[in-house]
């Protein structure tokens, strides 16, 4: 998604790569992956963090990803499985949602 969205801002303007990744990481603070699986449903499949632009690629934290365990009535099982802790957690903090929780 972000390779797309890069490739979007650069047939549109001449700015050098590396600006727009910057500007991309600090626009982008989490990416919800919707995919469909072999059954034909929809299901969130991955939540990852955006951390920042370094050494010229969008650092990604991966939060959440969907693990399959098994199949029932031609439907895939499974759920989100947390895989990292969120890292910048002052937007949060800053609207109120207490993380101590």
């Amino acid at each position: 998604m972000l390779n797309r969205l890069e490739a979007l801002v650069l047939f549109g303007s001449d700015i050098p790569l590396l600006a727009v990744r910057k500007q991309i990481a600090s626009a982008i603070d989490i990416i919800v992956h919707l995919g469909r699986l072999r059954d034909k449903s929809r299901r969130v499949l991955e939540i990852t963090e955006v951390l920042d632009c370094k050494e010229d690629e969008i650092q990604l934290n991966q939060l959440f990803s969907f693990i399959e365990t098994g199949e029932e009535n031609g439907r895939v099982i499974g759920s989100l499985c947390k895989i990292n802790e969120l890292i910048n957690k002052n937007k949060l903090v800053r609207a109120g949602i207490n993380l101590s929780e």
